[in-house]
């Protein structure tokens, strides 16, 4: 029986502090690609737009299934050597990098390319599964027997990524082919879903929803109500006959960066195949524009929370200011006691005890323990994120996060020794958090393979950077 996909496509800012949606998705009749874009100022989002730009015009080919998978490799390089390209020219895009899945159907079988941690789910008859594995360093723990599935997707490490495409050449994608079956529902999300939202939710929406483009309007609604820090995307596709009685679609879709930085770019008559999808989904889902070229339904989210997230991280200061000045001092100083975050002391990196605002003349901080990392020595980035402090759960996280550091500017030591820039993008994504400590027997390879993405946690204490040159 010849196959046809059922797709829809969604993405939503979150309720983080990223001013703009790194996430790019494409979902046309035989393709269906993911990309979770980081790397600072302007530089996530290019990322992941480039590398769907590169792919969307695979959605054309009649592929054979032995030419799937070389094709779909060959696609992949030649958007990272143009992410190498891209990086070469333009000093502010150093350091960008960006997951990727992609499907590409040919006849009655899936050819899969995946890199990085956003994931692809199977559902099919009574059977749900993640058909990917995480390049991540939780994953490696995993894998290692060190810990369990249960503690890894609570673990405050899990954003820290092992591979992505990053413009180097050892950037290589897992592959794989299956054969698709009529009734099979899948999956492809960023970790905005992912890592806020439980696996058995997901697969209850997918069981219950009875169209893709309910269960992906589902899975966006359960991740902002899960409070999700991150940009979150996610592409739902059946596998329907051919010859059924509904006409499968013909439309293919443009969701996040990928289809803002389309439309912005401009308004004549499209003519590549990723111009002429972008212009397609606005004409198939009916999406009325704001004035800026943005589907309105997203960028009035944005606007929403990016004003709410200010408010709250304004009132929070308040509180702790307030309680302070009204008759509480000393159980509001002593709770600031309990209070850790890093920083920069003298160009080094440190741990700080207390809260990082002053109160007149009383300051509300001290360093609890010095460091020799030297913060000139680590991506322009982490630089920057030192400079405006990281938040830290407890002492324990905040030694955590200066092993990573330590880690980070040994990498760029390495790279400088080979004449190999480090990063230097000027403004990173604001308000990031650090994960990883590398074990002694993956230290190693952190320091050439470990990337730095700028993400958000699911509590605002925990998050993830690695080396690629992103914002701890």
């Amino acid at each position: 029986m010849a196959i046809a996909l059922r797709f829809a496509a969604r993405s939503d800012l979150g309720l983080g502090p990223k001013p703009r949606n790194e996430d790019s998705g494409y979902a046309g009749p035989n393709l269906l690609v993911l990309a979770d874009g980081m790397g600072g100022h302007a530089a996530g989002d290019v990322a992941s737009s480039m590398i769907v730009g590169e792919l969307a015009p695979l959605d054309d080919e009649d592929v054979s299934a032995d030419q799937a998978i070389p094709l779909l490799e060959d696609a992949l390089r030649t958007a990272n050597a143009k992410l190498t390209k891209a990086m070469r020219e333009n000093s502010d895009l150093s350091g960008m990098g960006s997951t990727t899945i992609v499907m590409l159907r040919t006849g009655n079988k899936l050819a899969m390319a995946h890199i990085g941690d956003s994931r692809a789910f199977m559902l099919r008859g009574d059977t749900f599964a993640q058909i990917t594995k995480d390049h991540s360093f939780v994953q490696q723990l995993v894998d290692e027997g060190r810990i369990s599935r249960e503690e890894a997707s609570s673990h405050p490490q899990r954003s820290v990524v092992t591979r992505v495409m990053t413009g180097q050449p050892d950037d290589e994608p897992d592959t794989s082919l299956r054969e698709a079956k009529v009734g099979d529902r899948f999956l492809l999300c960023s970790d905005g879903l992912s890592d806020f939202v439980g696996s058995d939710v997901i697969e209850e929406i997918l069981r219950e929803a009875r169209t893709p483009d309910e269960a992906a309007d589902r899975c966006i609604e359960v991740a902002l109500k899960a409070s999700t820090r991150d940009n979150v995307t996610v592409i739902v596709a059946d596998v329907v006959s051919a010859d059924g009685d509904e006409p499968p679609p013909t439309v293919a879709q443009v969701v996040g960066a990928a289809s803002n930085r389309l439309r912005s770019r401009t308004r004549a008559i499209p003519t590549s195949p990723a111009e002429k999808a972008a212009a397609l989904s606005r004409e198939a889902t009916g999406r009325v524009e704001s004035s800026n070229g943005s589907a309105g339904l997203e960028l009035a989210e944005d606007r929403r929370r990016s004003r709410r997230g200010k408010v709250l991280r304004r009132t929070a200061g308040g509180l702790v200011i307030a309680a302070i000045l009204a008759g509480g001092a000393y159980a509001a100083w002593a709770w600031t006691q309990k209070q850790f975050y890093v920083a920069a002391d003298n160009g080094n990196v440190a741990i700080f005890r207390g809260v990082s605002q002053d109160l007149g003349p009383l300051k509300l901080s001290h360093v609890e323990s010095p460091s020799d990392v030297l913060v000139a020595e680590l991506p322009a980035d982490v630089q920057t994120s030192v400079g405006n402090t990281i938040p830290v759960k407890d002492l324990a996280d905040a030694q955590l996060k200066v092993e990573v550091l330590r880690v980070q500017a040994l990498r760029c030591r390495l790279m400088a020794l080979s004449g190999t820039p480090c990063g230097s993008t000027p403004v990173p994504t604001p308000v990031p958090t650090l994960t990883a400590t590398p074990t002694p027997s993956a230290t190693s390879s952190a320091t050439s393979s470990v990337a730095a993405k700028a993400k958000g946690s699911a509590r605002p204490t925990s998050g993830a950077t690695t080396s690629r040159a992103g914002t701890p």
